[in-house]
């Protein structure tokens, strides 16, 4: 009887996949070889119900199912189990208990998009594109997205144990990092450097970040601001709508940002500029690296086209995609990539990054905390990484802000300098 209503279930859920299918415009060829192989799925589904050692639910198998189905796809996309979602509904306020790392699936390996600046992560010596391999003494070759942040996450004061493989040092380096507040402060610097030439830093985009870069414009301009350099180093991007905003301060109204195309067309979209009073005529120098990623790189990329700033850095990350969360009916959902990022002049962004107009490399950076050991393949070092976690030493308090210091920084303030002097002799 069980065996039945397991199948009973199955061709149900192949009937409600061809039916949804059906209307989404897809041709009957490809509903045809997909109801072919969910049947192989609901027999597939039936034997494990009956034969398995243990009996199991099937709630779980269906849920097991999803999550290596849309896994399945691309790094980005994933089945939201009822907690993971409603734990994804309510991150919106930028302030939470972690290390301050974003994340990403990148060559099938957990991987560091960046580290969030003035967080324990970054403080501890974590840098962009560091391979997560072991969270507190757990492998992480089969753990998702979702459930690295869990891990992750937690409550303030308490310890992680992190371990990481370097591939550019051929290091593993193991890390302690305490948990701490995380508080996202959109603009982390704007000041004027030297010869009016204005700085303002960007960690994130978020809901106010348009706003507090409006401040940190207006108290430069009455500091005397004749030039700009935007820093978007280490900015994992964030909001959409927020990016498009930034680039629009500084384009004519009525450009091109950033487009947008999927399979449907109403993934298909044009973000264009609406800003009433932008500025236009100001020099203007925008710094990346690989740890800028996403909103960060459709500003980038936008300024780049329209030869509004030089691009100076090395090349951004390359994370130029959409996901679109779709609830299920059970309070579960699909984050689902379903459009990818375009440059006004139809740069693809995805997997591309932003190449740089000039290349300036950021010199390396003094390891806090870890050690070295042996090296090999990923999938090796999975297998090899001691268990034992070497506790990471006091993070360091902030330096006081040395531009001068900074290579990338003080080459982008040597163009500007140029650009004024060449602008000055032509007036």
């Amino acid at each position: 009887m069980r065996r039945k209503l397991i199948i009973i279930l199955a061709l149900c859920l192949a009937g409600v996949a061809v039916f949804s299918l059906a209307n989404s415009g897809v041709d009957k060829k490809n509903r045809d070889a997909l109801y072919r192989q969910v049947e192989l799925f609901s027999d597939s589904l039936a034997i494990v119900q009956s034969e398995y050692v243990d009996e199991a639910k099937p709630k779980d198998l269906i849920y097991g199912a999803l999550k290596g189905m849309i896994s399945s796809l691309d790094p980005h996309s994933q089945f939201l189990d009822p907690d993971t979602y409603n734990e994804l509904k309510v991150d919106t306020e930028g302030k939470f208990g972690g290390l301050g790392i974003e994340i990403t699936i990148k060559d099938s390996l957990l991987t560091v998009v960046t580290p969030i600046e003035d967080t324990p992560a970054w403080r501890a010596g974590i840098k962009t594109n560091d391979r997560i391999v072991k969270i507190n003494n757990e492998l992480t070759r089969d753990m998702t997205l979702a459930d690295a942040v869990k891990k992750m996450r937690g409550k303030p004061g308490e310890a992680v144990n992190i371990s990481v493989l370097r591939e550019s040092e051929k290091k593993i380096l193991e890390f302690k990092i305490v948990r701490d507040i995380i508080k996202i402060k959109d603009v982390k610097e704007a000041r004027i450097l030297e010869d009016g030439i204005g700085y303002i830093r960007l960690v994130e985009f978020r809901e106010n970040t348009s706003q507090d870069l409006n401040t940190a414009l207006e108290k430069l301009s009455k500091a005397g601001m004749n030039a700009l350099i935007l820093d978007l180093r280490n900015n994992p991007g964030g909001l959409l709508d927020v990016a498009v905003k930034v680039s629009e301060k500084f384009i004519p109204n009525g450009k091109l940002i950033v487009y947008t195309k999927g399979r449907q067309s109403s993934q298909n979209l044009e973000f264009s500029s609406h800003s009433n009073h932008p500025i236009i005529n100001m020099p203007m120098a925008v710094l990346i690296n690989e740890g800028s990623a996403s909103g960060s790189e459709i500003v980038a990329g936008c300024l780049k086209d329209y030869k509004r700033a030089i691009i100076v850095g090395a090349k951004s990350f390359g994370k130029g995609s959409i996901q679109t969360v779709i609830p299920l009916s059970d309070g579960s959902a699909l984050r689902l990539t379903t459009s990818k990022y375009f440059t006004p002049l139809g740069q693809i962004i995805h997997n591309k990054g932003v190449q740089p107009d000039i290349v300036v490399e950021e010199p390396q950076k003094e390891i806090t905390a870890g050690q070295e050991q042996k090296t090999g393949k990923p999938e090796e070092i999975f297998e090899e990484i001691e268990k034992k976690v070497r506790a990471g030493k006091p993070n360091k308090p902030d330096k006081p802000f040395d531009y001068k210091s900074d290579n990338q920084l003080m080459r982008a303030v040597d163009i500007l300098k140029a650009a004024k002097f060449y602008k000055d002799t032509k007036s």
